[in-house]
């Protein structure tokens, strides 16, 4: 099995523990979309590419304040966040949540969704 067809798999299994999500995207550190989950009409390049950004800024931020090595960020609007999680060294994970969701079980999901991504990149 490819690498992409594993990743689109682990990205399924993610939207089918989380229904309501409005999307889901892995990405390469370089703002490339490797497979992605969202409704038409959304771009997939442009996601990626802010993806990558958010995470080198996060990292940035973390480097310049001494919190350590980035896991995660996460961007909060009224109707909705985007979670954005390293994956080491090669990939993005960012998730699109609508206001409201369990943000615990949100978390889990991903973080483990994050080590699926690490093995196969």
């Amino acid at each position: 099995m490819s690498k992409q067809t594993e990743l689109q798999q682990a990205l399924e299994s993610l939207r089918i523990a989380l229904p309501d999500l409005r999307g889901a995207m892995i990405a390469s550190v370089d703002g490339l979309p490797i497979v992605k989950s969202f409704a038409d009409g959304v771009d997939a390049n442009r996601v990626a590419a802010m993806a990558a950004t958010a995470l080198g800024l996060g990292k940035r931020i973390g480097d310049t304040l001494g919190t350590g090595e980035l896991n995660e960020t996460s961007v909060s609007g009224t109707d909705g966040q985007v979670f954005i999680y390293t994956a080491g060294k090669k990939g993005v994970l960012a998730i699109v949540a609508p206001a409201g969701t369990n943000v615990g079980l949100l978390h889990m999901e991903a973080r483990d969704m994050v080590e699926t991504i690490k093995a196969v990149l």
